[in-house]
């Protein structure tokens, strides 16, 4: 009943995503602050067609949430969907080929029965907005296995800096069995991959000061150490000949994966010559006895994001500078604490200094792994629907990016998560362009009432 009940309503389902996409819903700028409340009733009202047992809008210091249940038997198992209706900014507008908030559908090499362009499209309001529609096909089937809950936010995209006061003062009103989550991707649109870990982080801005003023490179140059040539020389001895990172400690809670799993997320189609050709590059690099996409997934890193210093307008300019700065970010593992790992570079950086300059590292942000084990009854619901719509088993894959808000959840409300997304590589997420392929919406809007059976059984 509830395939039959999306495959006739599926011209509805796609009509009110574009509706949703049209609304500029951009948090990070306040000149959209009505937009992103008018995204949040668009929802609100949707929900209302549905007979909820309770829907609202709740304020928050900043953009509000959506918040929603239909509870049809306590007893049975709850879910709770995670998702965000705020999107980034379309910058830079001129290399969008149609208006970020004018959403068109065409074909594309990977999706030729066509995709919808517009911010948002993937990035979360198409996959949040499957969860609303999937939602529908039970309600409206009689179909509902267990019991749901929703929370939709406005602030994903600018760090969901309320989320977690929220949650704290809303602990009885989340209370779920599972967190499911579609605002990952897969692997393929013919390879069905569920995400089972993602990387925390640890960002930090080092400073390194040498002269009072900058200096005559003439004059001084040989004489008084550049703080510069300092920084990269601490930067470059960070990690040895075969990029392991040598910061004492650092690996001493890192969980090794089981061989089981690596042997399951090493059944993914890949090919180290289309990765090195779509990047333009000649190979890939990184930590000795470790293949390229565990380096990207289950291996932490330490990476320069951005170093800078010294002279860089047009022309030259003979200076020994005074100051030499870096952005350095470490993903880390399940198990790593990111603030026990900031503290470890922080006390071995100033460490390595030598005397003739001096050191400042200022931590920034940070957030914790997040892991879902692939024996957990989550998982194996989660594995059996995608087995089912797609016909063939999904694989485990870690993602090598960082949700701080998964690991949130499972402090405060001691729940796990499932990530269970239907994006591709190939969406131009954050990017002009952005897209999601109606394949790939339909597919998740079919696949999610799956999951609530499976999971809701299992229980």
């Amino acid at each position: 009943m509830v395939k039959k009940y999306i495959d006739t309503h599926k011209e509805q389902f796609l009509n009110e995503l574009i509706e949703l996409l049209k609304i500029p819903s951009v948090s990070a700028d306040p000149k959209y602050k009505k937009d992103v409340a008018d995204a949040a009733e668009f929802l609100k009202v949707k929900f209302e067609d549905l007979d909820v047992d309770r829907v609202e809008i709740i304020p928050t210091k900043g953009h509000p949430v959506v918040y929603a249940e239909k509870i049809i038997d306590k007893n049975l198992p709850t879910i709770l969907v995670y998702g965000h209706y705020d999107v980034q900014p379309a910058d830079p507008i001129e290399l969008w080929e149609s208006g970020p908030f004018e959403p068109v559908i065409k074909p594309t090499k990977i999706h030729p029965e066509g995709a919808i362009f517009a911010r948002g499209a993937c990035d979360d309001k198409g996959q949040m907005y499957m969860h609303l529609k999937a939602f529908e096909a039970m309600v409206k089937t009689n179909s509902l296995p267990c019991n749901a809950k929703f929370i939709i936010e406005g602030e994903e995209e600018v760090g969901s800096e309320n989320l977690e006061t929220f949650i704290k003062e809303n602990i009885e009103m989340l209370a779920a069995d599972i967190i499911l989550v579609s605002d990952t991707g897969m692997i393929a649109k013919d390879v069905p991959s569920v995400t089972t870990g993602l990387r925390g982080l640890s960002y930090v801005e080092v400073a390194v000061t040498g002269p009072n003023r900058d200096l005559h490179s003439g004059l001084y140059g040989g004489a008084v150490a550049n703080p510069i040539n300092i920084l990269t020389k601490m930067i470059a001895s960070l990690q040895d000949e075969n990029n392991h990172i040598v910061i004492p400690g650092f690996y001493d809670d890192v969980l090794e994966i089981s061989q089981e799993e690596r042997n399951e997320m090493a059944r993914a189609p890949f090919s180290e010559n289309d990765y090195c050709e779509a990047i333009d590059i000649r190979e890939t690099a990184g930590e000795k006895g470790f293949s390229t996409l565990e380096r990207a997934t289950i291996r932490p890193t330490l990476d320069v994001n951005g170093i800078w210093g010294g002279y860089i307008g047009e022309g030259a300019k003979t200076v020994l500078p005074s100051q030499a700065f870096a952005k350095i970010s470490m993903r880390l593992v399940p198990n790593q604490d990111p603030n026990k790992i900031t503290k470890l570079f922080q006390d071995h950086f100033e460490s390595i200094a030598p005397k003739s300059v001096r050191v400042k590292v200022t931590p920034h942000h940070g957030g914790e792994p997040a892991l879902t084990p692939i024996d957990s009854f989550a998982y194996k619901a989660a594995s059996q629907a995608m087995e089912e719509s797609f016909g063939k088993k999904p694989i485990p894959m870690r993602s090598g990016g960082s949700i701080p808000i998964i690991s949130m959840f499972e402090k405060v409300l001691g729940t796990k998560t499932i990530l269970m997304g239907f994006g591709l590589d190939s969406d131009a997420i954050h990017s002009p362009n952005e897209h999601y392929g109606l394949f790939n919406y339909y597919k998740g809007i079919e696949t999610i009432p799956l999951f609530y059976k499976y999971f809701a059984n299992q229980k």
